[in-house]
């Protein structure tokens, strides 16, 4: 018998949640052949089987946490089998590591829905393996619920808007309980524990006028340019710093981590090489990349590298705020709610438009005036007309 175990699907996380097992114990399966769903930080990620062999024991149940290194599945090898599938595998004290491709759980599953009963529809029923998982968070009988999205697949938002359907007394009884923090509301809770533990936070905050603007102008895409002038002006901020070895590395290319607000949590996916894009291509791939946070579409790849994140948090409410640089990142820029403000104009006061700005960085590999020098060349172009 060998036992495979959990390993680190790359994003250097302590566990994962299992969302559903492809496996029963009994079952013959092929090498790399999916076992199971588990959800790391922000994406599902199918598993594959290390070997072509038949399962003993499963060790967890849809909904446990298995730490990273532990045991995952127990395999009976059939003699001679070893590991000539070619997939790295982890057995009897082996460090946990998969080498190859992890596919992302992507893939619609699609299951055919019971015809008959109350609310339940006939016919072929589609979902991500993460809509299903939400699902199962928010106790919500994924065949009931009305999917919206391309071609008849359940989309996040069609689950949640289930879940909203439930009796106000039923949400006052679990209001007032214990629940364990899952998905993106556990890996936000583990990685500002995190931040708070490890880096080292300065922030500077100023405000760019902005009266000037004409009135169509992209507050979002215009911070995404201000941030392109600011690296331009400072390169340090385009980099990355591993505080177990105290190095720094450089980037060539300007990766941005937008922040994203959705039902489930906060995802901050990347906008890659942000610097050579054009205005029009900048503005379909941010829109592509929240609607794939909203709908939880998103893999591992989209959710790391990026150097430097924008919180635009003054599209609900606030000035400034002291934002929380995430590791290996080292800055992010917030950017407050836009209001008029009587200030100095020479010798009179006028009544011009104002953008609060808050540059946080891990002053362990920032100094403070490459700080100001990229919040100042950030300012200079967000005060440009256009």
């Amino acid at each position: 018998m060998k036992t495979f175990l959990l390993p680190d699907l790359g994003e250097g996380l302590p566990e994962a949640e299992i969302v559903n097992w492809h496996v029963q114990p009994g079952d013959l399966v092929r090498a790399d052949a999916p076992l199971v769903s588990v959800e790391t930080a922000k994406a599902v990620v199918e598993v594959p089987s290390p070997y072509s062999a038949r399962v003993i024991r499963l060790h967890g149940d849809a909904g446990d946490f298995v730490k990273t290194g532990g045991p995952l599945v127990d395999f009976e090898l059939e003699a001679g089998n070893g590991d000539s599938s070619g997939a790295a595998a982890v057995n009897d004290g082996d460090a946990g590591t998969v080498v190859g491709t992890m596919p992302v759980g992507e893939t619609i599953i699609v299951e055919h829905a019971v015809a008959g009963g109350s609310g339940r529809r006939s016919g072929r029923l589609r979902a991500t393996p993460a809509v299903r998982a939400l699902a199962k968070r928010l106790d919500v009988d994924i065949e009931t619920v009305a999917p919206s999205g391309a071609s008849g697949q359940v989309t996040s938002r069609d689950v949640e808007a289930a879940a909203q359907t439930s009796t106000a007394t039923e949400r006052i009884v679990a209001d007032d309980e214990w629940e364990a923090l899952r998905g993106l509301r556990r890996a936000m809770a583990q990685s500002m524990t995190r931040a708070n533990a490890e880096v080292c936070h300065a922030t500077v905050f100023d405000d760019a006028d902005i009266d000037a603007w004409e009135a169509d102008q992209d507050v979002t895409l215009r911070l995404l340019r201000a941030i392109c002038r600011g690296v331009a002006a400072e390169p340090a901020l385009n980099a990355l710093f591993d505080a177990a070895s105290m190095r720094r590395k450089k980037l060539l290319q300007l990766d941005i981590g937008i922040a994203v607000d959705t039902p489930a949590g906060l995802i901050v996916p990347v906008l890659r090489d942000a610097r050579v894009a054009t205005l029009a291509t900048r503005r379909e791939e941010l829109q592509q990349l929240k609607q794939a946070a909203s709908d939880r579409r998103l893999g591992p790849d989209d959710l790391r590298g990026s150097a430097i994140t924008l919180s635009n948090f003054g599209m609900l409410a606030g000035r400034y705020a002291r934002v929380v640089v995430v590791p290996p990142g080292i800055a992010i820029l917030g950017a407050g709610a836009i209001r008029r403000e009587a200030v100095a104009a020479g010798t009179e006061v006028a009544v011009r438009r104002r953008l609060p700005l808050s540059l946080s960085f891990d002053h362990r590999c920032v100094t403070g005036a490459e700080a100001c020098r990229f919040l100042a060349a950030a300012i200079a172009d967000l005060q440009l007309q256009n």
